[in-house]
């Protein structure tokens, strides 16, 4: 465990404040769920909660059939990191940190599908640059209370082609239907 050199005092409600440089660096923004841990020493852990993330094992079986349906690179994603990933890279895309304006998109509860012939595509991860990468792309948000905790993404290296109503339907089933898995 890395050492902050922070100490903070616990209120008379049991309250302790996590310093302002620690949330940033972790992402952790206000009203974020954290669970709280104790290990076998007394040391409290605090940990980022991902609902969609307790769903992982049967994330990553909902991507492969994703992918075997369609024939493209299926993700799912929670809100931080991509959880699950099949038809491509694991390597590429395995729990790495997504891209701000895929954050932004899932924030602003918004669907994407790409343009065929941008120049452009939708940075998945952090680690992508702008350059054209995916022919075509579709992504939706998973939504569960009203709350975004995810998103399901179809991308296609393939230059011809171009993601059709029938993606688009099965990115929002499946986005609906992990949602849904939340709401239980």
């Amino acid at each position: 465990m890395k050492a902050t050199g922070v100490v903070r005092r616990i209120d008379d409600l049991g309250r302790v404040v996590i310093p302002k440089e620690i949330r940033k660096t972790l992402r952790i923004k206000e009203g974020d769920p954290l669970e709280i841990f104790t290990d076998k020493e007394g040391e409290v852990i605090l940990k980022k909660y991902s609902p969609i993330g307790e769903l992982s094992e049967f994330a990553s079986g909902y991507a492969e059939t994703l992918s075997k349906t369609t024939g493209h690179i299926a993700c799912i994603t929670d809100k931080d990191t991509v959880i699950a990933v099949s038809g491509g890279s694991k390597k590429e895309f395995l729990e790495q940190n997504l891209s701000p304006e895929l954050e932004q998109l899932m924030e602003d509860k918004e669907i994407y599908t790409s343009n065929e012939n941008n120049d452009v595509s939708l940075p998945i991860t952090r680690n992508d640059n702008k350059e054209r990468r995916y022919n075509s792309q579709v992504v939706y948000p998973i939504i569960s209370d009203g709350d975004t905790i995810g998103s399901v993404v179809l991308l296609s290296k393939e230059v011809n082609t171009k993601m059709t109503d029938v993606e688009k339907k099965v990115a929002q089933s499946a986005a609906s239907f992990l949602g849904s898995q939340m709401e239980i």
